[in-house]
């Protein structure tokens, strides 16, 4: 056995160790789906960042980067600015919410109807996203052990399945921490040697970028790229800031730590550019030949391999290893909001309210981790028919799946939290529009259309016209079209009454109301033990860490271990030393109580 195989097996040890110790944590669909609502800032913040990074953002996105320039960075800027309005709007109300499934805020906005048809457009398009996550996933691994995509994916498909089923979301959340640490820390280490080898960052860009270093490669018609610019922001803001999505931060012990973890990817997101992108560029000037890389296996799809040429060719023995472990991380993190969320959504919005309306909540609890599993090979299944997909990468179809297949959804699920005045049919109905709108961008639009309408002298560029079919065009249609129709909606507004006023009513004034969590003993003692169990769990990486300088390596190559040892086990400490003050404060009010 590989030492790099040897690694990823002991990774996965410790993710499976991770669900064991919340084994007992999900005793109800809240605790399975949501932690309870007990979660802190800093567990949250780690989900709601590792849900928007997957292996995609190693091999598709850095394949992108090759003929794509800095243009490419432009996508994780504008995740930042998303989660910023989290921080300053969304988070906040999402939490509000006060709900186990996004989609019953759904049901109290609009309606029953609503419900369904937002579940059921939601749940397919999720599917979607995470089965191009499993394929970037299997690009990777494919190049790393040599077999064939469909075997990979069919592989790391159940793995990722067999990880989400164990522990819920206490287990899921805890995981996505430890993901977050070691991605961030390996991809750091990984740039250091980039800069390291090429003599500074100048370097890097000067021989690792196109011609047009800020557009790329396939651009004859600036202001096309300037449109599809604008609209990724509009596109990301869309994204990250609405009700489906939410998921995020209705975990949050309280809108307080929903804010603050909106704020840490916000953050985490807008620095990760400047760490991820500089070994693409080192590869994209040093090895500018794909033929010459050896992964004549992957055809086409060879430049999805670019960060792990990277790795194998200048990094120390045993990092691959450590990068497959990271790639897995990112997308187990990304395919587990595909299959908790699902799952979630279709037991507290289809088979508790009418398939078992007196199931218990072990019912309930079994029953979601059945759907968690049909979910998971429905995932695995889709990504097999992705990896024939042809005419787009990697990136190009993730982008024409969330623009023409999710957005429709989107539309009403972030203005109804400022638009009040839509009849409940406004819901269901923009999706309709939203699909038609979709349909014929995606089968009705073809180059030479775009061509004679905007009476270009010359045919559009493979790159122009993927990106203006998968981003532009989705969003300009569908917010002055979709968005249009939603907004008109209000022209045939009635005042609803009884129980349907009573659920509006209740939906604006949880949203309005902030969550606010008490500091007794229980809430201390259960921060306590989210400090506690992942300190411990850091520390025990960093020891595994640590034991990699003695694999046969040059001293810079251990020392690097060193330095990744050190800066896991730093967290590790500090989350020890705050849960060690946590138990100081139940002893406290242990004594306060005694003396009363």
């Amino acid at each position: 056995m590989s030492i790099d195989i040897f690694i990823v097996l002991v990774y996965f040890a410790f993710l499976m160790g991770i669900g064991w110790m919340f084994r007992d944590a999900s005793s109800s669909t809240s605790d399975y789906f949501r932690g309870g609502g007990k979660m802190l800032w800093w567990m949250v913040g780690s989900t709601a960042f590792m849900t928007a990074l997957s292996a995609m953002t190693f091999t598709g996105v850095m394949g992108k980067a090759l003929t794509a320039g800095l243009s490419i960075v432009v996508i994780f800027f504008a995740n930042a600015l998303g989660y910023f309005c989290n921080y300053l709007f969304f988070a906040a109300k999402a939490r509000q919410m006060r709900v186990i499934s996004p989609i019953q805020g759904i049901r109290m906005r609009f309606g029953a109807v609503s419900e369904q048809v937002f579940t059921w457009a939601t749940v397919p398009s999720s599917v979607l996203q995470a089965s191009l996550w499993l394929n970037g996933l299997a690009v990777f691994a494919s190049a790393v052990f040599n077999i064939p995509i469909s075997t990979t994916i069919i592989a790391a498909g159940l793995v990722v399945l067999l990880m989400s089923l164990v522990g819920g979301s206490w287990a899921v959340v805890a995981s996505d921490f430890l993901q977050m640490i070691i991605i961030t820390v390996v991809t750091f280490i990984a740039t250091l040697v980039a800069i390291w080898k090429s003599g500074g960052v100048t370097p890097i860009l000067e021989k690792g970028l196109t011609e047009q270093p800020f557009v790329g490669d396939g651009y004859s018609y600036s202001y096309l790229f300037v449109g599809w610019f604008i609209c990724i922001f509009v596109k990301q803001f869309f994204s990250t800031n609405n009700m489906i999505d939410s998921y995020r931060y209705i975990s949050a012990k309280d809108t307080k730590n929903a804010r603050k973890a909106a704020i840490l990817a916000a953050c985490l997101m807008f620095v990760g550019p400047f760490i991820w992108f500089l070994p693409a560029w080192y590869v994209a000037g040093n090895y500018p030949d794909i033929s010459t890389w050896g992964l004549d296996a992957l055809g086409s799809k060879a430049s999805d391999a670019t960060y792990f040429v990277f790795v194998r060719n200048e990094m120390p023995l045993g990092m691959i290893g450590l990068m497959m472990s990271a790639m897995f991380a990112a997308t187990m993190s990304s395919m587990d909001s595909a299959l908790n969320r699902n799952a979630g959504i279709f037991i507290k919005n289809v088979y508790e309210p009418h398939i078992n309306k007196n199931a218990s909540e072990k019912n309930l609890v079994l029953a979601s981790k059945i759907s968690t599993i049909v979910f998971g090979l429905l995932i695995i299944v889709a990504g097999l028919l992705m990896s024939e997909l042809k005419g787009f990468g990697l990136f190009d179809a993730l982008m024409l799946v969330s623009t023409l297949v999710a957005f429709p959804v989107l539309i009403p699920s972030l203005l109804c939290f400022f638009v009040r005045k839509t009849p409940d049919w406004s819901g269901w109905a923009t999706i309709a529009v939203g699909g038609c709108v979709s349909a014929v961008i995606a089968f009705v639009i073809t180059p030479e259309i775009i061509q004679n309408v905007l009476n270009l002298p010359h045919p559009l560029s493979a790159r122009e016209f993927a990106e203006m079919k998968s981003i532009t065009m989705g969003v300009v249609g569908h917010i002055v079209i979709t968005g249009g129709f939603f907004l008109s909606t209000q022209l045939f507004y009635k005042e609803p009454v009884g129980k349907r006023a009573e659920e509006i009513n209740e939906f604006f004034n949880n949203v309005s109301t902030p969550v606010e969590s008490t500091q007794d003993e229980e809430t201390v003692k259960m921060d306590s033990k989210q400090q506690r169990l992942l300190g411990r769990v850091l520390v025990m990486a960093a020891i595994a860490l640590s034991t990699l300088i003695f694999v046969p390596n040059p001293l810079w190559g251990r020392l690097l271990y060193v330095l990744m040892a050190v800066l896991v086990g730093s967290v590790g400490y500090l989350l020890l030393r705050a849960s060690k003050k946590g138990l100081q404060e139940k002893i406290k009010y242990a004594a306060i109580n005694d003396s009363i």
